[in-house]
């Protein structure tokens, strides 16, 4: 097929409409929807239906663009409130826990390359280089399986689990660049290396604080007659941030983080409607790059590492991650053993250690074609043992209750400029047997009923409106008055 415009746009919308359809069915099996991004753009690749792609830079540009604004949406997610009882283990984790993890990883890879029965023999570097590609985790797989399986998590789980997994991208993709430099110019001083760590870190954070402020800030202040143009000029704060920040020597995954994180925790125009735009493209952002991935890998070349792909795998699931988390979480005595074992569970490798797998390649670095498969082939090994398996550990270490409702079923929201909270009731029989009118109802004082549904009707209450059992009230009711 000819690469025209019209033929790449056909392509291209059949692989999203099958990557949509496919997620939906994996969805309600609990299988990891990035798991089956990944095998779409695999079938429809050279090993498949055919379909061509093997540029890495390509790859590794379209991977930036989307983790940018993926990172923007998890940050603009993350609650001050719910993240401040658990930011120092959070932190520790998202810093320690990958260097750690890299660690333990980079040695078993360079022992288990050097032995006799692989052909595979990757230097030390080359080996920690490796580990720190694959050293970070990802949890928007993890809790859309949670939140299919209906569970939450006890503990504080949730909010620990995605800070580490929105912060420690960051660590992962220094750590993968400095190793790069260093294989290329044969030796770094240490203290060069300790140096670009803390610049890359002072740097991101701090400009995606204060680029942060200035975003609040003109959002609030530029007065917009369109209101659909507030997330376009959100989206590009985004790709501003992570390029200035780059441009400074920071780190621009960090900055877009804390950007997020500061949009989403301070009052702008139009909030839920931005969050409910950023959030859909935020899952485009996945698709896409998902897809590209599954294009990018050649299938056949995955038998070649399968055996030390596997062992590196198994290690990193049973001993690297939960050694590094049993060092990192050793010291706060808040975390319970079982917490321990599900933190460690969830050591879900997704796009990120792929997308990072692609700058070795890039560079020109020796083995990098390796380090790539290997990257790909633990990544499904991941998605495949612990991405499935999830809800499972969580319910037999008895951390997981039901997820917690929001909303209402009516579909109605307010704006948050306006103190009041929107539930809804069911009519019960016994409730009608007190009182069968609105006004014969003992509601809580200032609290009004909206609107009532009636199979699949909407009615417009009134005080003599006659109730029936199954009835479902709009309740609105005052906000809390703060102190």
């Amino acid at each position: 097929m000819p690469s025209s415009a019209e033929n790449i746009l056909l392509v291209g919308s059949i692989l999203l409409f099958a990557s949509i359809v496919v997620s939906k069915t994996g969805y309600r099996f609990g299988v990891p929807a990035l798991l089956l991004f990944l095998v779409v753009g695999m079938v429809f690749g050279s090993d498949g239906l055919g379909l061509q792609f093997s540029d890495a830079s390509q790859a590794q540009f379209i991977g930036m663009v989307a983790l940018s604004v993926i990172l923007f949406s998890g940050g603009m997610d993350t609650k001050f409130a719910e993240v401040k009882p658990i930011l120092s283990p959070g932190i520790v984790l998202s810093t320690l826990g990958v260097f750690l993890t890299a660690v333990f990883t980079g040695l078993f890879i360079w022992f288990i390359t050097g032995m006799g029965f692989t052909n595979i023999h990757l230097p030390v570097l080359t080996s920690l280089l490796l580990a720190a590609t694959m050293s970070s985790t990802d949890s928007a797989s993890v809790f859309a399986i949670l939140r299919s399986q209906k569970m939450n998590l006890k503990h504080n789980l949730r909010p620990m689990l995605e800070l580490e997994s929105g912060s420690n991208d960051p660590m992962a993709y220094m750590m993968t660049i400095v190793l790069i430099q260093v294989i290329q110019s044969s030796g770094m001083n240490p203290g060069m290396i300790l140096g670009s760590f803390v610049i890359q870190f002072a740097v991101g954070a701090g400009a995606g604080y204060i680029l942060g402020k200035l975003a609040i800030r003109m959002l609030n202040k530029i007065a917009i007659d369109n209101q659909s143009l507030y997330p376009v000029l959100l989206l590009a704060f985004v790709f501003f941030t992570f390029s200035f920040t780059d441009r400074i020597h920071g780190n621009g995954y960090l900055a877009v983080y804390i950007l997020g994180i500061m949009v989403g925790n301070n009052k702008i125009p139009y909030r839920k409607d931005t969050a409910t735009i950023m959030d859909g493209l935020s899952w485009l952002c996945q698709i896409v790059m998902f897809l590209s991935l599954g294009l990018l890998v050649n299938p056949h070349e995955l038998l070649d590492i399968a055996l030390v792909a596997l062992l590196i795998g198994v290690f990193m699931i049973i001993i690297g991650r939960p050694l590094s988390i049993f060092l990192c979480l050793l010291p706060f005595k808040t975390v319970n053993r079982r917490s321990l074992i599900f933190v460690s569970w969830v050591g879900l490798r997704g796009a990120v250690p792929i997308i990072f797998a692609t700058y070795p390649v890039v560079a020109g670095i020796e083995g990098s074609n390796i380090i790539f498969n290997i990257v790909f082939f633990i990544t499904i090994l991941s998605l495949v043992i612990q991405g499935t398996t999830i809800p499972f550990v969580a319910r037999l270490l008895n951390l997981s209750t039901p997820l917690e409702k929001t909303g209402n079923d009516f579909g109605v929201e307010l704006p948050e400029d306006i103190d009041s909270n929107l539930t809804d009731m069911t009519v019960t029989q016994e409730m009608l047997d007190e009182a069968d009118t609105l006004k014969d109802m003992d509601l809580p004082k200032g609290t009004l009923v909206m609107l009532v549904k009636r199979e699949g009707e909407f009615l417009i209450p009134n005080g003599t409106l006659k109730l029936h059992a199954g009835d479902k009230l709009l309740l609105i009711s005052e906000g809390e008055k703060k102190p």
